[in-house]
């Protein structure tokens, strides 16, 4: 059984957990690297989910913590939303969860009147890229953030609400 839960910042013990596991286990899928959360003081996790208008969520299967994904308002588009730090745990995956929060994370962003939400994803990430083309997202012509390799940049795909 699937269950999702909207986090608060005094979760930040269970962001924090699936937080650095996300990034343990797809050290190349994230901008963020496990090296700048692993010691990081309780006040930079709370703030994480304290962000102005974000939604955060961590998906539950049978009982046990296994997804994560948070809606954020976009830095320069007031009605658009972006979906970030979605992870899956390996054991979980192929399970729904993905579609889960996907959709979860959609329905949020139309109940605060937005008209689109864009994601960002690794070149390569294959797997991701498939849920989020099934999910309706096509690819943009931005430019993606420069990933930590200083080399590569995210890919910026788009869906429209």
């Amino acid at each position: 059984m699937i269950e999702l839960r909207q986090l608060v910042p005094d979760d930040w013990k269970d962001w924090r957990e699936l937080r650095l596991a996300a990034l343990s286990d797809a050290p190349t899928a994230f901008g963020s690297r496990y090296e700048d959360w692993v010691d990081a003081e309780e006040e930079r996790w709370r703030a994480r989910l304290a962000l102005p208008g974000s939604y955060n969520l961590i998906a539950s299967l049978d009982g046990s913590p296994a997804g994560m994904a948070s809606g954020l308002p976009a830095h320069d588009e007031p009605d658009v939303r972006e979906l970030v730090s979605m992870w899956i745990s390996p054991d979980a995956r192929g399970r729904g969860l993905g579609d889960r929060l996907m959709t979860a994370v959609e329905d949020w962003a139309r109940s605060e009147g937005a008209v689109a939400v864009e994601l960002s994803v690794v070149q390569g990430n294959d797997k991701a890229q498939a849920l989020y083309a099934r999910h309706g997202y096509a690819l943009t012509d931005k430019s993606g953030d420069l990933m930590p390799d200083g080399i590569n940049r995210e890919l910026v795909l788009r869906k429209t609400l």
